[in-house]
């Protein structure tokens, strides 16, 4: 069987020239006689991997020095407990809730901190952006922190929130390396790889040097510290290897194939074929307000419950993998994350089209 068109949410598609790259270096990497799966992390050699990954990640999003940079396990899930572990000092935090992403980080967060939910999207089932350009935010409030593109709803923050002056944290798994950031306008960055960079198993933290901090509650686990692995430069303890090595493919094969310019230019031209499709169709609808609409995360619906499971059936004999809806909303949903062709969200369209004027 060739390759299919894979449109999960993660983990996603990598570029096919990383993934043939990862099995010529398999079995002996770069003459050592050994793969990168087998190399301890205290070898020049992968000092190498890991120094280029982040030197490549900072020249892509233009990071600034007084940020530090490392790579870390747990998932998104770890960093939504980690993020008021390291930055809570008054003791109130501010969350503006979009997702089912951002509901379990606030959730989280209520273990450590007194949580404000300071905007809300649940009113209409998470289909837009809350208006976030004169918040209340709590004048103790520690951080402001939002999740950037929802990976569930298929919605994304078109402006940054104001907030008067506090740290902004973001998650933005689902949108990493699709576009340019001003990193300085966030305090701290994290993503989840296993969407858009890299396989399962890593986490990429992007922190203000001035956040990090050594007086940190003593319940507060040496492995939650940021400034723990900051300070070891992701060596801390044994790190994933081999999710650091295939990011670092990744990230240079962003650097020769444009950049973030690029890649968000590639990008709008892919998620406009399906948009374009969804506003005309008379079966299939789009579910989010089109001003908030995700480049990265497209759900749609037909309507019929039935209809949308035998899509899902009909469109993974296709060969148009993974395109049933998230357990919570339902439906369908198509990610068209960097390494997704555009003859893929072509395909997907062609595929609609001829289930739509069959049934």
């Amino acid at each position: 069987m060739g390759r299919v068109y894979n449109f999960s949410a993660g983990p996603a598609v990598l570029p096919e020239e990383v993934l043939r790259q990862c099995a010529n270096d398999m079995m002996d990497y770069k003459g050592t006689g050994m793969s990168v799966m087998e190399m301890s992390h205290r070898t020049k050699m992968f000092e190498d991997i890991l120094g280029r990954a982040e030197a490549d990640l900072r020249e892509l999003m233009g990071i600034p020095s007084n940020y530090k940079v490392f790579f870390v396990q747990g998932g998104g899930f770890q960093q939504f407990a980690a993020v008021p572990m390291n930055l809570t000092v008054n003791g109130v935090a501010d969350y503006i809730d979009t997702g089912n992403w951002s509901n379990k980080a606030l959730k989280e967060a209520r273990k450590y901190t007194d949580v404000h939910v300071i905007a809300s999207s649940e009113d209409k089932t998470y289909t837009y952006i809350p208006d976030v350009s004169d918040l209340s935010v709590d004048e103790n409030a520690d951080y402001v922190y939002i999740c950037q593109n929802n990976t569930i709803f298929g919605t994304k923050y078109k402006e940054l929130p104001n907030t008067k002056g506090k740290t902004l944290v973001a998650d933005v798994s689902s949108m990493f390396l699709s576009e340019p950031m001003d990193v300085e306008k966030y305090g701290v960055i994290y993503a989840g790889v296993q969407k858009n960079a890299g396989p399962a198993g890593l986490v990429a933290v992007i922190v203000r040097e001035d956040l990090l901090r050594d007086d940190l509650p003593a319940y507060v686990p040496t492995m939650l510290k940021w400034k723990t692995q900051a300070d070891a430069g992701s060596l801390y303890n044994t790190p994933n290897c081999w999710a650091i090595y295939v990011c670092g493919l990744v990230f240079d094969w962003i650097k020769r194939t444009g950049g973030l310019e690029a890649m968000k230019e590639r990008n709008e031209k892919k998620a406009k074929v399906l948009y374009d499709f969804l506003d005309e169709s008379s079966m299939f609808k789009g579910m989010v307000v089109k001003e908030y609409r995700s480049l990265m995360n497209i759900p749609f619906v037909t309507g019929d419950k039935e209809l949308d499971a035998l899509f899902c059936k009909e469109a993974d004999a296709a060969g148009l993998v993974n395109v049933k809806g998230h357990r919570v909303v339902g439906g369908m949903r198509a990610s068209l994350y960097n390494a997704m062709p555009i003859e893929g969200a072509q395909r997907l369209v062609e595929f609609m089209k001829e289930f739509e004027r069959t049934h």
